[in-house]
């Protein structure tokens, strides 16, 4: 267990070198970093061509009798055109701290594509992100099955600082040799504090067609100490008992501009 997180922190470690030498080889971007995360909410936007962007995060979460710690929760994305940007999800470590039949490994990991719709009419941003599972993980914690998904976020800015998104997704998921769709719902209301820094109010749901609905608040906040990097902590508790009851997690994510020009040279 030792030495898988140690591999953990050692990728994060990767990932903090790697904005700080960003910072020294390029110049800086009109615009500040945009992620996924904190909020389950997809942003509805893609990340520039030639732009390689790093979220992180780690995650604390007491689910009944179960306490559980995730890392590195690591997500690349790479612009790739101006409107797509290709997608992958590493391994995620699942590490159990308690409780019985409480198993540790790592999750499956998964690639996919975003390409961004909008903005349409009435300023309304929106992008479909569709990807792909691969049953990589460890034996107790992988679906063991190929599990394709979907998602529509969409965000709209309003007056005075806010705004509000959501996004619908659907999940193909793997269970006991079939199929078990799940709809995913979500929506926020998001405030800016200052120009670089926002909080937000998130619901999300699970509706799986087989098994117990799952929903939850959740609640954060996100800092851009540079352009290129971003702090964020964030937390939430349960609504239903098929849900944990409460979870406190934080991230970092970088992005590195004009990667392409490096093989240009």
């Amino acid at each position: 267990m030792s030495r898988k997180i140690f591999s953990g922190a050692r990728i994060l470690g990767f990932y903090v070198l790697a904005s700080v030498q960003a910072l020294t080889c390029f110049g800086q971007s009109s615009q500040d970093i945009v992620t996924d995360r904190p909020d389950i909410t997809e942003s509805s936007i893609v990340v520039p061509p030639g732009t390689l962007q790093g979220e992180n995060g780690v995650t604390w979460t007491r689910d009944h009798e179960r306490t559980t710690l995730d890392l590195s929760e690591s997500l690349l994305r790479l612009g790739v055109w101006s409107r797509t940007e290709f997608r992958i999800e590493l391994p995620n470590y699942l590490g159990g701290l308690g409780g019985r039949g409480n198993s540790s490994g790592l999750t499956d990991m998964s690639v996919g594509a975003k390409y961004q719709i909008g903005p349409l009419s009435g300023a309304v941003d929106l992008a479909v992100i569709a990807g792909v599972s691969f049953p990589t993980g460890t034996a107790g914690i992988s679906s063991h099955g190929f599990d394709p998904f979907v998602k529509f976020p969409w965000s709209r800015e309003l007056k005075a600082g806010w705004s509000v998104g959501g996004m619908q997704s659907l999940f193909f998921s793997t269970d006991r040799g079939g199929r078990n769709a799940t709809w995913e719902p979500t929506f926020y209301l998001e405030r800016e504090i200052t120009k670089h820094s926002d909080a937000f109010a998130e619901y999300a749901a699970d509706y799986p067609h087989s098994g117990d609905a799952r929903q939850l608040i959740h609640l954060g906040a996100a800092y851009r100490f540079t352009e290129k990097q971003q702090i964020d902590v964030h937390f939430g508790f349960g609504l239903s008992h098929a849900t944990p009851e409460h979870f406190f997690a934080a991230g970092y994510s970088f992005r590195i501009d004009r990667l392409f020009d490096l093989f240009r040279k």
